[in-house]
């Protein structure tokens, strides 16, 4: 897996200069409106929000000994969990609704690396935003429910926080990385066979979503960004992917034919 995160991590070396050879930055304007926005809503409701859940944690304790202890841990503890949920749903929300524009970027960067008579599975903008919305509610439900007990270890001291924050990274790279792989796997393969897919290649998918999360730290420009960047690289790197599964299969039927 440590080989498919680095090559998940190298393709990003490609990234802003296939977009500019291809002429693809015009096609990125929605989906940075609809980045934007989306962060900026759910920044100011998680602000807005972040005392009242620390208080309403902190009143669990019964106790007057230990209550400021405690209330300090709740404020931390909401705090992660507040970030940990709003960067979720703002991964998913993005690469929902701006399935109907990266999906035929995906496709002309791939047109590129494969020429242009080069086939696949044709789908329209509604059958691409139907599974858009399918692949990240479904991503959406396993990562809460993967982040919920993750965020518990913070209350071991110490090397608890250390845990929880890698893993917390991890599982959120692989669900960043698995949306940017979508946008080609669909053209590809039908729902099931793209969850396969992307579970035989998490390394890649972790490597993919890793620099995705790390741009998310930039202010203003890291949000504008990120799906351009990290969905051509994903490209490139999925499109790698297959070929080499075409080829395995081929050779497969070719040793059994010679059986």
């Amino acid at each position: 897996m440590i080989k498919g995160i680095l090559n998940g991590l190298k393709t990003y070396g490609q990234s802003f200069g296939l977009i500019s050879k291809l002429g693809l930055w015009k096609y990125f304007a929605i989906p940075m409106v609809i980045s934007f926005v989306t962060a900026v809503t759910i920044g100011l409701s998680a602000w807005g929000f972040s005392d009242n859940l620390g208080h309403w944690i902190a009143r669990i304790w019964p106790w007057e000994w230990g209550a400021q202890t405690f209330d300090t841990i709740a404020q931390i503890f909401s705090a992660l969990l507040i970030i940990a949920v709003g960067l979720i749903l703002y991964k998913h929300i993005i690469m929902a609704f701006s399935a109907p524009f990266m999906s035929p970027v995906s496709e002309k960067i791939e047109k590129y690396l494969k020429g242009e008579n080069h086939t696949h599975r044709e789908t329209s903008n509604t059958e691409q935003l139907v599974r858009g919305i399918r692949i990240n509610v479904r991503n959406l439900a396993f990562e809460l429910l993967l982040t919920l007990p993750i965020l518990l270890l913070n209350l071991i001291p110490f090397l608890g926080s250390i845990v929880a924050t890698v893993l917390l990274f991890l599982t959120q790279a692989y669900y960043a990385g698995f949306g940017n792989m979508d946008y080609t796997l669909e053209r590809h393969y039908k729902y099931r066979q793209s969850v396969d897919f992307v579970k035989k290649n998490k390394g890649q998918a972790i490597g993919n979503g890793m620099v995705f999360m790390l741009f998310l730290l930039i202010p203003i420009v890291g949000i504008i960004l990120v799906l351009p960047v990290s969905v051509t690289a994903a490209t490139v790197q999925t499109v790698r992917l297959l070929d080499e599964e075409k080829m395995l299969r081929e050779g497969k039927r070719d040793l059994k034919g010679a059986v």
